[in-house]
């Protein structure tokens, strides 16, 4: 089992920047790549930014050039910086954890943390 913690969310004015953190526990063997998700109210979960074991990189196009995923290995942790940040951004941000084990693939959730963006 992993375990999955973010923090960092909060409360920011529009422009404003935010990092976030993700940081990975237990058996942390084989991790194969961390991600950024969010939900907005009435929208359904999205994808916004992942990094893969081999540091290859993708962001969805509303973020893209505004927020940058990275990682510390050494810390099982992943960040995303959120800079120039919207109202859009507002909603409650997810981390993702991919494991592989050789024959199967597992995934495990945070319990997310808030990220508010108004004036």
């Amino acid at each position: 089992q992993v375990q999955v913690v973010e923090s960092g969310g909060g409360l920011v004015q529009p422009g404003g920047s935010l990092r976030l953190s993700c940081e990975a526990s237990g058996s942390i063997f084989r991790i194969s790549g961390m991600a950024w998700y969010r939900q907005a109210p009435r929208k359904r979960r999205e994808l916004v930014a992942s990094i893969t074991n081999t540091a290859t990189t993708f962001y969805d196009d509303s973020v893209k050039g505004r927020f940058t995923i990275s990682r510390d290995n050494a810390k099982n942790t992943v960040y995303l910086q959120m800079n120039s940040l919207k109202p859009e951004d507002t909603a409650v941000y997810y981390c993702n954890v991919g494991q592989w084990d050789g024959a199967a693939s597992r995934s495990y959730w945070g319990q997310g943390t808030q990220v508010t963006v108004s004036s």
